[in-house]
């Protein structure tokens, strides 16, 4: 890596913060961090984390993925999904859902039975107040509604507004995850990780590798955008010209033929 490229990679990292997902699954590899996390937000000061795993894989048997920005497991099994959300359209209600169902459906090996599934935490850390109940911290449990006790399954999901950050200890959490100088952050553990990749050589090259793997990643994604737009708008003028069978549409652009119908269907409503 060149000089100059050396010297803009830094400035983009002393830029970043907790809640910059790139930045917080380095971070967030490091358990003191995470076990730190999780006794604020659960109020347990004698959870112990013994093991962390960062951009975390699991897949249902159709083949439905996700990737898990922090996966942990404590030291009495419970497994714990921590996932930071910039953006209010990744922290929906049935994302929650469809996490906290893979984490069961990934945990119990064949003929176990369902008695031996563990508790779960799936907690969304937001930017902004996805709720919109001007809370610092939301918990959602099942509930019957006919009597209003809890129905105690295991499965919990919290939601951290990072918008308060008050004097509060999940209120000074929130602040750390919104600041980009180690200085001011409250937690000094937080503080540490954070400095070791801003302001150590070993810690920034760690971080510029990521930073730069990830672009590679992005500009795939966006090379993978251009070609989907270019097949669609090679589609519609096909359904344009009306000369050509679907099923042809569909062979020629690769589009399953289900799809081309839609996109068909679609065109004839709208004329």
């Amino acid at each position: 890596m060149d000089e100059q490229l050396k010297q803009m990679y830094r400035q983009r990292i002393r830029q970043l913060r907790l809640l910059d997902d790139v930045f917080m699954s380095k971070c967030f590899e490091d358990i003191p961090c995470v076990q730190l996390v999780l006794r604020i937000l659960l109020d347990k000061n004698d959870l112990e984390v013994q093991r962390v795993e960062t951009q975390y894989p699991l897949q249902n048997i159709q083949g439905r993925s996700v990737r898990l920005d922090v996966y942990a497991v404590d030291s009495t099994g419970r497994e714990y999904n921590i996932e930071i959300q910039r953006d209010d359209r990744g922290a929906g209600a049935r994302r929650a859902r469809l996490n906290s169902s893979l984490l069961d459906a990934n945990v119990l090996d064949t003929g176990e039975s369902a008695d031996a599934l563990p508790e779960t935490y799936v907690i969304f850390i937001t930017e902004h107040d996805v709720l919109k109940g001007r809370r610092p911290l939301y918990h959602i449990e099942r509930q019957i509604t006919e009597t209003g006790e809890s129905f105690s399954d295991g499965s919990h999901i919290l939601y951290a507004n990072a918008e308060i950050r008050d004097d509060t200890p999940v209120g000074r959490l929130m602040a750390d995850f919104a600041c980009a100088d180690p200085d001011q952050m409250y937690y000094e553990t937080l503080a540490q990780r954070t400095r070791y990749f801003k302001e150590t050589e070993k810690g920034a090259e760690k971080m510029s590798s990521v930073v730069d793997k990830w672009r590679e990643e992005w500009q795939a994604e966006a090379r993978q955008e251009g070609r989907m737009e270019e097949r669609n708008a090679f589609i519609q003028r096909m359904l344009n010209k009306g000369t050509l069978p679907l099923e042809e549409i569909a062979e020629l652009s690769g589009l399953p033929l289900a799809d081309v119908k839609a996109l068909a269907e679609k065109k004839k409503m709208k004329q």
